[in-house]
């Protein structure tokens, strides 16, 4: 999907907004998304190349006067982007601790400031030029009072623009690749000695499976597990694969663990992160290695060969399930092509799998999926989503759509129109297009459609989307809705916000509740907490109700 450029400081739970033109997404820089064309390589050549200013070997000496118990440093980690991005600022940060370093929450403190970056969208990378232009002045200051400070890119925009970044205005001392933060910490070492260092190699099994990110979730109710790398899919808009490389999944042994981790310190939640999560195939262990390629949905095709062998994402989701039966299972982002009956048939009869599936559709009319290189029409896409609805009764939808792809007119942009009113999506992502060097839609097409136009139509698909998840939502009134409580709602105090299983937010009053448990006493939900609360109003972002009891996943679900 297209739209990143939020920052999220102290890398929370991202927060997405439905159907705004500069809201941000998950997992992978945007469900569903992917760069390409038929027999397009990924990039082999200088774009891999390990860039550095200075010789890899033993990192530069820091000097006598830090010390070891000063430290290397105190870092300042800022993240702009998707999940995927909130869960590596988690992964570069546990290497750095490890290393020695102590983090603030404040940048003036800081003597080391880490931009986690995105490159979905030219919006998404002009925030991090204009961030960069404040932290200009700021080491301006630094460097009259002899005081150090080192600026750092990470991610996908460090792999896209690496020798710019450093280049420009000698701003940025180190640029790190999505897959390089092992090496943050000689990189660093480097950049104290004054010189600049980047390392943007892009790897071909690197999934960080043997670090354990340090969560950063607030309050602890809710955590990312990323549980593969990368894109083979290539769609013709999308950047993924030439900033993030081939897909690649961690061992399942690796995830569970983690998994098993954030359960004992008591997170209720978790969203397994990928670009394509659900084409998920461990490889690790010998026995499996000649298990059959799955079978695509109906009417879905792929523009590289199916790999056969390996574990597969219905395993990997049957083992996280099991691990605890009160925490919540959320993934993103798939790809439609890759649901087969046994995800479905699992998530239909798990209690703490979600039911709620994120289908990007992209766009809603044939030929634009074609020129897209989505590998499926319009009339497949929509037999996927009654089967769905067919196997997980009452599941939640959500997508993304493009306005203004190349070659889009105005009878393909009310196809998909259409399509949002037929699906009725509870939740929705959506913008304008645009365009990203390396794609396939760079150098095959021409990105005709009007900035004036795509933004018309974008607010188009905008408002027929709220007005159909306005009305998918108004059916829940009357209903309960068991929800996952996250902390105090932003606009009332009095007032607490939390996620049904559709991961629709929900607002309702901070009162005395009667626990389901059995205990007399009255009691109030806390972040952790799931609650019984019956919807009275709704919109087409958020429902409203009445806290009825506080009680378990289990037991709303008997």
């Amino acid at each position: 999907m297209q739209g990143c450029g939020r920052v999220l400081r102290a890398a929370g739970r991202l927060a997405s907004v439905a159907a705004s033109p500069g809201a941000s997404r998950g997992a992978s820089c945007g469900p569903g998304e992917r760069p390409g064309g038929r027999g397009a390589a990924l990039p082999a050549g200088p774009d891999l190349r390990h860039f550095l200013r200075a010789p890899p070997g033993p990192a530069p000496s820091t000097g006598p006067e830090r010390g070891a118990a000063a430290g290397p440093g105190t870092v300042y980690l800022e993240t702009y982007g998707c999940q995927m991005n909130v869960n590596d600022t988690e992964i570069a940060w546990a290497i750095l601790q490890k290393n020695g370093y102590t983090r603030t929450k404040e940048v003036d403190e800081a003597d080391v400031i880490l931009l986690v970056t995105c490159s979905v969208r030219e919006k998404a990378e002009q925030a991090i030029w204009n961030r960069l232009q404040h932290l200009k002045a700021l080491k301006t200051r630094r460097q009259q009072d002899r005081l150090p400070l080192r600026i750092g890119i990470l991610g996908c925009m460090a792999e896209r623009l690496k020798e710019e970044i450093l280049h420009r205005e000698k701003l940025v001392d180190i640029v790190a690749g999505p897959d390089a933060y092992r090496d943050l910490p000689r990189l660093l070492a480097v950049a104290e000695s004054g010189q600049q260092a980047a390392n943007v190699l892009l790897s071909l099994d690197e999934t960080y499976a043997d670090i354990l990110p340090v969560q950063t979730s607030a309050g602890g109710t809710t955590a990312f597990v990323s549980i593969m790398r990368g894109c083979d899919n290539m769609c013709s808009y999308c950047i993924v694969p030439f900033t993030r490389g081939r897909e690649r999944s961690r061992p399942i042994a690796s995830i569970l663990q983690e998994v098993k981790m954030l359960s004992d310190q008591g997170v209720k939640e978790v969203t397994l992160l990928g670009q394509n999560v659900n084409s998920f195939r461990d490889t690790s262990e010998v026995q499996f290695q000649s298990a059959a390629a799955p079978v695509l949905s109906r009417g879905f095709s792929t523009v590289y060969k199916a790999k056969p062998g390996g574990l597969r994402f219905a395993h990997l989701l049957d083992q996280v399930s099991r691990i605890d039966p009160e925490m919540r299972i959320r993934f993103t982002s798939p790809h439609p092509k890759d649901f087969p009956d046994e995800v479905l048939q699992l998530i239909q009869e798990r209690h703490n799998i979600c039911k709620q599936l994120h289908l990007p559709a992209q766009s809603g009319s044939t030929r634009v999926l074609e020129a897209m290189r989505r590998g499926y029409t319009r009339e497949a896409y929509l037999e996927l989503v009654h089967h769905v609805r067919d196997s997980i009764p009452g599941v939640s939808l959500s997508s993304d759509f493009i306005a203004g792809f190349c070659g889009e007119t105005e009878e393909d942009h009310q196809q998909t129109v259409s399509l949002l009113r037929e699906v009725r999506y509870n939740v929705g992502f959506l913008f304008a297009y645009s365009m990203r060097q390396k794609t396939r839609a760079y150098h095959r097409l021409q990105d005709d459609v009007p900035a004036d136009v795509k933004q018309r139509r974008l607010q188009e698909l905008i408002a027929v989307f709220r007005e159909e998840a306005a009305r998918a939502n108004e059916a829940m009134v009357g209903q309960s809705q068991l929800v996952l409580v996250e902390g105090p709602s932003k606009r009332s105090a009095s007032e607490l916000c939390g996620r049904n299983d559709g991961n629709i937010k929900v607002i309702f009053p901070d009162a005395e509740i009667k626990d389901a448990a059995g205990c007399k006493a009255l009691v109030r939900a806390h972040p952790g907490d799931y609650v019984l609360v019956k919807v009275t109003s709704a919109s087409s972002q958020t429902l409203k109700g009445v806290p009825l009891c506080r009680t378990t996943l289990a037991c709303s679900t008997a």
